[in-house]
């Protein structure tokens, strides 16, 4: 079988079918691994909902019926009525215009506004057709698909849940044409060697492969995440710094060092500049190379019981200027070039963890309709934000960057955007303070994978 995206999810559906005529595998940007290729939980990581099912309707040719709305069914009718309610969808009045059509068009979108959450049972079930695979494959994904997310994490699902001989491919940033053609002589070794047995020496190399941003050349590995891996801790710091040293006791500071950093994001009714910490390394003093799966763990408070945490990770530099107390050279220049390389989304009221499921790596959140429970304003919480796998060297002299906000926006006209596979996610209606702890007691940190 052969295909991208969609045509790479309906290889794994016939892989788990089991039928003997199947050999072997090469689904490339496959979707999710848990729930079929719409899962809520790959689509909307964290629980955050996104408008990339929407936006692929509106640029695509869809053929769906347009009518009269008819009835619902009593429970669906009783979920369509509570998503008619939601302020936060009522302010994106062209994702609000589906839910009036009952279901009729972009019905993806609509799914997930009625029923915003991962049904019971989906995971396991997902676990009990992953162990039906029993055929080689080869996956993977690109750095381009961390926007839309479930490629992304489609490939690394996959791979570390199937143990069937297999091969992983990581591509860079730039996004894959279609028809899809890259990567077809890389298909044909594949098949060549599994169905016609030839020796292309493709189970010779590397399992995995991986395009390294900022040094921009290939690396192989031996799995996902890389077996050499070091997990290295960068504390969220004073004046917006981030560091490896592990903040002071506030005894030894004072109570300042207790007061958190704040930021207060209006809802795109009112706005649309984003608020947002942002949080930098000194520039560096040699290379450091970050690959692999990436976790934020973050201490905040408020003042409203739900908001969303969208957190990027940049590259930012070189930076070959100096901090002094002269005018002009106390604050890290603004104009820096920068590359915003992955990110990751939790609504808060999502953040219950399965912990059987959870490594410090890779949180992974529960998203059932059960596991929902508002914030109370003014406690501060600890939560674990999965960020989307990266691979890139941050080169001597570049800063490590992460970002924290809590809105995004269309960057198109009419609620569209410049890129479909690059959507806006749904926010809160609410104005919406945001307190940040980073103190001895509630040590708010970045767990980067380290490459030696």
């Amino acid at each position: 079988m052969v295909g991208i995206s969609g045509y790479a999810g309906e290889q794994w559906r016939a892989a788990a079918q089991g039928h003997p005529a199947l050999k072997a595998i090469f689904p490339y940007d496959a979707c999710s691994a848990y729930g079929g290729m719409f899962g809520f939980r790959d689509f909307n990581p964290g629980g955050v909902i996104h408008t990339f099912p929407y936006l692929l309707d509106v640029f695509s040719t869809v053929h769906e019926s347009r009518d009269r709305p008819g009835e619902l069914p009593a429970e669906q009718e009783a979920l369509w009525r509570e998503a008619m309610r939601n302020p936060d969808f009522k302010q994106y009045i062209n994702v609000y215009n589906i839910l009036t059509q009952r279901g009729q068009r972009t019905f993806v979108m609509y799914l997930m506004m009625t029923q915003p959450w991962e049904a019971d049972g989906v995971v396991e079930r997902a676990e009990e057709t992953l162990k039906k695979i029993k055929i080689p494959f080869y996956t993977g994904s690109g750095a381009y698909a961390y926007t839309y997310k479930l490629h992304w994490l489609g490939a690394q699902n996959y791979f570390q849940n199937i143990n069937q001989p297999k091969k992983l491919l990581f591509t860079g940033p730039a996004h894959l044409e279609r028809p899809f053609h890259q990567y077809h002589d890389e298909i044909l070794r594949w098949y060549d060697y599994w169905l016609k047995g030839k020796d292309t020496g493709i189970m010779d190399e590397p399992p995995v492969r991986y395009w390294l941003m900022g040094a921009n050349e290939w690396r192989t590995g031996k799995d996902w995440p890389l077996p050499q891996t070091q997990w290295k801790k960068y504390y969220l710091s004073h004046w917006e710094t981030l560091t490896t040293e592990p903040p002071r006791p506030a005894a030894e500071l004072g109570a300042s060092a207790r007061e958190p950093d704040v930021y207060t994001q209006m809802p795109v009714t009112k706005t649309t500049k984003v608020e947002r910490l942002r949080y930098m390394t000194e520039p560096l003093p040699h290379d450091v190379t970050v690959v692999g799966p990436i976790t934020l763990t973050l201490y905040a408070a408020i003042d409203q019981n739900d908001t969303n945490w969208i957190v990027a990770l940049k590259d930012v530099g070189p930076d070959v200027s100096v901090r002094t107390a002269r005018e002009g050279e106390r604050d890290v220049p603004s104009n820096l070039p920068e590359r915003e390389l992955t990110r990751g989304w939790l609504k808060a009221s999502y953040r219950a963890l399965d912990e059987r499921r959870s490594k410090p790596w890779k949180p992974f959140h529960k998203l059932t309709r059960e596991s929902i429970a508002p914030v109370k304003p003014g406690e501060v919480v600890e939560y674990k934000i999965e960020i989307m796998a990266t691979a890139n060297q941050f080169k001597a002299g570049h800063r490590i960057c992460l970002e924290i906000a809590s809105m995004d926006i269309p960057t198109g006209t009419g609620a569209m955007t410049n890129v479909e596979y690059i959507p806006y996610h749904v926010c809160s209606s609410k104005t919406v303070t945001h307190r940040i702890y980073r103190d001895a007691e509630r040590p708010s940190h970045l767990l980067l994978p380290i490459i030696p």
